[in-house]
């Protein structure tokens, strides 16, 4: 959002504090209204615009990255990841970022440019990171010594209600991480037939009322979010005419989660991601994946797993890792992150953790 520029006054929105995303132009220019953001990120919510990177420690302390590390993080986001890493491999590191998304990727580039980081170090690439193999062919690396995939969706996307992701403010019913690919979540669910979306819900989300929900969407005319959380909550209530407002939520937060799986394509990236990991990473290298739903746990839990079966990895994680208690309060958003690491094999190196 432009910052007023002296002479012109602020468009005026109702009530003490600005409720929709584009209005709260202290959030979006948190260079401007810096304690104003501190205010809010010390209240336990993440500014409008910007996004907290999760287990920041925990990633730290897995990764161990040291100055000359070549280092891949697979979803650059807001980039709160890559600058830790970064400042760690320096000097003689390098660092190479991947995202998918043509809106934000420019302004966390940006971001990170300004504090100093230059093409030398830094090096940016717009991609799924289904295509880490081929992004390290360019940069002519063979394996990298650290790999970071951060799964979640940045709250940057969250937030902003013409990007269709969020159920809290009606938008666009559109989901896609690179707008000019693919087709929007309201086109998919026009050309679905009831048992197909029924089955997306079950395995994208364990919608319990999947049948019911679809039923009531597939096939139809869905333009904008408000739509479709209207839908969700009027199927769900007909289907469970008991079931309280919690529940409702729970269905229409799974029902966004499972259509935004499906409009990215996600389980299908991730399995590449993870068919092809090993190979790039370097011997003794070391990978962490941060996920947020059980769909893509198991994926990175039975990759591992599988990995040190037939050899590629050396050591894996015995349990998953959690956010603490603390920066759940602080970060709500980390409630559900889920993290798991892996180290890759050196030379007929095989054991287990």
């Amino acid at each position: 959002m432009d910052i007023p520029q002296k002479g012109h006054r602020r468009p005026r929105y109702a009530g003490k504090h600005p409720r929709r995303f584009h209005e709260k132009y202290k959030e979006l220019n948190p260079d401007r209204y810096p304690s104003d953001v501190e205010s809010i990120v010390a209240s336990g919510k993440t500014p409008a615009g910007m996004h907290l990177p999760i287990m920041v420690a925990e990633v730290l302390r897995l990764l161990a990255p040291e100055p000359g590390n070549v280092a891949v993080d697979c979803t650059l986001g807001f980039g709160g990841h890559a600058r830790t890493i970064l400042e760690r491999i320096l000097p003689g590191g390098r660092l190479i970022a991947l995202d998918v998304d043509p809106i934000e990727l420019p302004r966390s580039e940006g971001r990170l440019r300004a504090a100093g980081f230059g093409p030398d170090t830094f090096v940016v690439h717009r991609s799924n990171f289904a295509g880490l193999p081929q992004v390290l062919a360019k940069e002519n690396i063979a394996g990298a010594d650290i790999v970071l995939a951060d799964l979640g969706v940045s709250s940057m996307q969250l937030d902003n209600p013409e990007r269709g992701f969020t159920y809290k403010d009606s938008g666009p019913l559109d989901m896609r991480m690179n707008p000019s690919r693919g087709e929007p979540a309201s086109r998919l669910l026009a050309r679905m037939t009831a048992d197909k979306l029924a089955q997306i819900l079950r395995e994208n989300a364990d919608e319990p009322y999947a049948q019911a929900i679809a039923d009531t969407l597939a096939g139809q005319s869905v333009a904008t979010t408000e739509h479709l959380r209207r839908g969700v909550g009027a199927a769900t209530l007909g289907a469970h005419p008991r079931a309280g407002k919690r529940d409702v939520d729970a269905s229409i937060r799974r029902t966004f989660q499972a259509l935004r799986i499906a409009v990215n394509d996600e389980f299908s990236a991730l399995d590449a991601l993870l068919r092809t990991l090993p190979l790039c990473l370097a011997p003794g290298g070391r990978v962490a994946i941060l996920t947020f739903h059980s769909g893509e746990d198991r994926r990175v839990k039975k990759a591992f797993a599988s990995g040190v079966v037939d050899g590629s990895y050396s050591a894996i994680a015995d349990d998953v890792l959690r956010p603490s208690a603390g920066e759940r309060r602080a970060n709500p958003r980390a409630s559900s992150a889920k993290l798991r690491w892996a180290v890759r094999a050196r030379a007929s190196e095989v054991r287990r953790a």
